[in-house]
């Protein structure tokens, strides 16, 4: 999956309310894999099916991330980015590790 990062990354509210970054392939399959069976239906269904042609080479990375942010939105699960950058930006000194 080397070359398998998104143009911009898609936040994500799991379901501890807690922000989920998803930057790449992997963390896409990685959250969609980890979503409740008895919450997945066919919107799921095919969000996962594009994001594993994208795996496969069948299509490009930028399926995967509309599939993805899409699916974000229409779940209700979607976080603006603009919300969480400052944020992130705040926790990291010079350096690039984040502060306690």
């Amino acid at each position: 999956m080397i070359g398998m990062v998104f143009e911009q990354p898609i936040f994500v509210e799991d379901s501890a309310h807690i922000v989920r970054e998803i930057a790449c392939l992997g963390a896409a399959l990685d959250f969609l894999e980890e979503w409740p069976e008895d919450r997945r239906d066919m919107i799921f269904d095919v969000v996962l099916r594009a994001c594993y042609d994208v795996n496969d080479g069948k299509k490009p990375i930028s399926v995967a991330q509309k599939a993805i942010e899409g699916f974000a939105k229409r779940k209700g699960i979607l976080v603006d980015p603009a919300t969480v950058m400052p944020w992130i930006a705040s926790q990291m000194n010079s350096g690039g590790q984040a502060t306690m």
